[in-house]
């Protein structure tokens, strides 16, 4: 008999939620098959499993368990399970049943309706409509039928996109109350009938009060800034960019490229701030218990605006990457988070991140250091001025933008932020270098 624990799937997940089981209680299950879809702080991922033989599943959908606790267990194929072979139902637990596990906030209620996304049969000899986990989880809260859904994912996979536009809601994905959990699948109870249901209302001075439970990424975000804050010593530099050969590299790209093919300005910064991180090793590490941690490979992050939560994916190697890679990797990595497809693996080991909110306009951002890493980079806006020429002094017209860098002070001094920083504004005033 193999046991199969909640496997740790990123480097902060302290517990996980059983969203589906891909494989039924008494199944069979071959060694690497898709067995179950698990969300963690960070994506909904699938497991796969360890061994071969016959399912027993210990956890049902909707439990939320630590890394480590039993979730499963496999046995022997050949003549049922060892607890058939023992004699006993094939449904009767050979001891004690593991006392129910509250779930936690975002955890997902089972579903009450069969889920039609997987790819399986669904028993009328036609097979289900390929779908995102994301949009399996809003069309069992809001009660869809995927087989009435038209993806335009690819191969005709349906995303969330298209389970939203199919109950009529606007474009963004429900937000989920905490669920109880129940018995088994079995025994689930109807979705709620309104995926924007809140935990609960009060009526008070201020009005009426509704109260939204955070979903896993949005208290792990919570938790880990409100660490930061409180941990690490904050400081910031900023500098004005002057992006007018940065544009017009962008623009010679833009017209020279396939259509949507061309960098953005900000993948500029991203490989600007990767060829400094390099020059300028301890801003590419973190303070550990009274030491220095310089790291190896340069991981630049990207934040990512996320339904409600924000996500930093994460582009590996961003320093010996060329421009024109990293434009692809930051394109395919944001089209995954927005998708909800994200794997582990592409959201862990920044070792810096890189946060712009210049396509909101907003002027400059001062962002929180994204733990453990020892500083971050605040994007701004493009911003059009007049300034005076440097030859004869004349009126010329100016594009600027807004770079501010928070450090952790237990790592970066100011010298060392500030050479950082005009490292970074030196690439991008004479980008020419970026495009090699």
């Amino acid at each position: 008999m193999t046991e199969i624990t909640m496997p740790r799937l990123s480097d902060s997940m302290e517990e996980g939620t059983i969203v589906k089981w891909l494989i039924g209680d008494g199944e069979a299950v071959a060694r690497g098959q898709e067995l179950v879809e698990i969300e963690t702080d960070k994506a909904t991922i699938s497991h796969l499993a360890e061994a071969e033989g016959v399912l027993e599943i210990v956890a049902p959908e909707g439990t939320t368990l630590p890394v480590g606790a039993t979730i499963a267990r496999i046995g022997a194929a050949a003549g049922g399970s060892e607890r058939e072979r023992d004699g006993a139902p094939a449904t009767a637990a050979a001891g004690p049943a593991p006392a129910p596990v509250p779930a936690q906030a975002g955890a997902i209620a089972p579903p009450a309706v069969e889920d039609a996304g997987n790819g399986a049969d669904n028993g009328s000899g036609s097979p289900r409509a390929p779908a995102t986990p994301l949009a399996r989880r809003i069309a069992r809260l809001a009660g869809v039928a995927l087989a009435e859904v038209t993806g335009s994912g690819p191969r005709g996979r349906i995303t969330r996109a298209d389970v939203l536009q199919a109950i009529g809601a606007p474009a963004i994905a429900p937000r989920r109350t905490p669920a109880a959990v129940t018995p088994g699948p079995s025994q689930a109870p109807a979705p709620d009938a309104a995926p924007h249901a809140s935990a609960a209302e009060t009526e008070g001075a201020r009005g009426r009060v509704t109260r939204v439970a955070l979903n896993r990424s949005q208290a792990l975000v919570a938790r880990r800034m409100a660490e930061a804050k409180a941990t690490i010593p904050h400081f910031q530099v900023q500098t004005e960019v002057a992006m007018d050969a940065a544009v017009a590299l962008r623009t010679a790209l833009k017209a020279s490229s396939e259509q949507g093919g061309a960098p953005s300005l900000n993948d500029l910064v991203v490989k600007a701030s990767a060829i400094a991180l390099r020059r300028h090793p301890r801003a590419n590490g973190s303070y550990s218990d009274g030491g220095f941690e310089l790291f190896e490979r340069v991981n630049v992050g990207v934040a990512v605006a996320s339904e409600d939560a924000l996500v930093v994916a994460v582009v590996m190697d961003a320093d010996s990457r060329s421009l024109g890679a990293i434009a692809r990797e930051t394109r395919r990595l944001a089209e995954r988070v927005r998708s909800g497809e994200s794997s582990p693996a592409e959201l862990a080991g920044a070792t810096f991140t890189v946060s712009n909110l210049g396509m909101y306009g907003m002027t400059a951002i001062t962002p929180v250091i994204n733990p453990p890493q020892a500083a971050i980079l605040g994007v701004g806006a493009l911003r059009e001025t007049l300034a005076r020429g440097e030859r004869d002094g004349e009126i010329v017209q100016r594009t600027l933008m807004t770079l501010t860098l928070s450090c952790d002070h237990r790592i970066l001094y100011g010298a060392e932020a500030a050479g950082l920083l005009a490292e970074i504004r030196t690439l991008l005033e004479a980008p020419m270098g970026l495009a090699l």
